[in-house]
């Protein structure tokens, strides 16, 4: 990252809205997501500012001491995506969503320490008016601002995540619109990911000799996770937000993936012991679903729970981060909002604004050094999409 030319804090002053809550209908959604017996709709009311609901239900010290998975307000995890593009087998070329196969998603989280923003905001004594409240609130925010990657080694802890319909939802034209999405590959070591990212030759007994040509990388950016309480359990809500550093303008295969700029969504995990409902051809087989302790499915899921269904929830939010940490883990992103403001309100506490911060900081890294991040050789993965290009 060069760190010689700090960028400025953008003269314009953002508000954080306070916005009412927005249902989410079920009978819109191309999943169903049906309440069991005596469980509220998480997922209906789940996508509302993150700074709207504040209260806190108090809990007794009994409950405390035996969750050991209880939900934790505010930012539960930073980091680093990206955004891959995969083309279909025999494609070398990609000219269109036509030519593609697959969208990834991956996510690289960040250690603990705190990223140092290029304006110290104490230093800044004769700043007044509008510029006073933006540094207020990038400071304020700052909490889902994660650091800068390192470039020298090969040990990052990772997952990769596979969209369905090849497509992220438009929180604009498709805000009912879930889409699902599975993690498929969780490790610390980058080689390994490279090698599940590559390309591959491999025969099959009808066709010959096939090959699977290597991703292509269509953005990168900062993200957060984070964690909205309501003044009930059933109004809390996960919200990712992220803002792309590459590219800084949307191209043709960015807006055909669904990649904005800033954008956020409500994540929902999916019960590995709940079935598809009667007539959907949806999710994987239980045999490659995740597999979660028996803590997690009774402190998290609710099994066993009165009131409840045998199996609990069948969605739930994201209480720790630790329930992503599973391969086969299933999970419904729910468009929320676009642009800064929006991972504002989707994030609260001025995140959003954080972010976009990091976001323009980095924006000064060269492509090599983004493939240095991930300890990939960047000969082997076409980089031509984060102009916008085809490849």
């Amino acid at each position: 990252m060069s760190s010689s030319a700090s960028p400025s804090i953008p003269r314009r002053q953002r508000r954080i809205k306070k916005s009412e809550s927005e249902d989410i209908p079920a009978q819109k959604t191309e999943v169903k997501v049906e309440p069991e017996v005596g469980v509220k709709r998480e997922a209906l009311e789940a996508d509302r500012p993150a700074g709207e609901t504040e209260a806190k239900r108090p809990k007794t010290e009994e409950a405390t001491e035996t969750n050991k998975y209880p939900f934790t307000p505010g930012v539960i995890e930073r980091g680093h995506i990206y955004f891959f593009y995969r083309p279909k087998v025999e494609h070398e070329e990609v000219h269109s969503m036509d030519d593609v196969a697959k969208l990834h998603v991956l996510l690289v989280p960040s250690p603990s320490e705190s990223f140092n923003m290029p304006v110290k905001i104490e230093q800044s004594k004769n700043v007044s008016g509008a510029d006073a409240d933006e540094m207020n609130l990038v400071a304020q925010g700052a909490d889902a601002a994660p650091p800068q990657e390192s470039t020298t080694t090969d040990r990052k802890h990772f997952r990769l995540i596979i969209v369905g319909k090849k497509k992220l939802p438009d929180p604009v034209h498709e805000k009912h619109a879930p889409i699902w999405a599975t993690v498929i590959f969780v490790g610390d070591n980058l080689h390994d990911l490279e090698e599940k990212l590559g390309g591959r030759t491999y025969e099959t007994k009808t066709r010959g000799t096939r090959h699977t040509p290597p991703v292509r990388l269509a953005g990168r950016g900062v993200y957060a996770i984070v964690n909205s309480q309501g003044n009930v359990p059933s109004r809390n809500s996960t919200h990712l937000g992220y803002h792309l550093s590459h590219p800084t303008e949307l191209g043709d295969v960015q807006k055909a993936l669904g990649i904005h700029i800033a954008s956020s969504f409500v994540i929902q995990v999916k019960n590995p012991n709940a079935e598809a409902q009667a007539g959907q051809r949806i999710g994987l087989p239980k045999s490659r679903r995740a597999i979660y302790s028996e803590d997690v499915m009774e402190h998290v899921f609710g099994r066993g729970e009165r009131g409840r269904s045998s199996i609990g929830l069948r969605f739930t939010n994201c209480n720790c981060v630790e329930l992503l940490d599973h391969e086969g883990v299933e999970l419904l992103f729910i468009p929320a909002r676009t642009g800064t403001e929006g991972n504002d309100q989707s994030l609260g506490n001025g995140r959003g604004e954080a972010l976009e911060e990091v976001g323009r900081y980095e924006s000064e890294e060269q492509v090599e050094q983004i493939f240095k991040e991930l300890a990939f050789n960047k000969d082997r993965f076409p980089a031509e999409p984060l102009k916008g290009e085809w490849a």
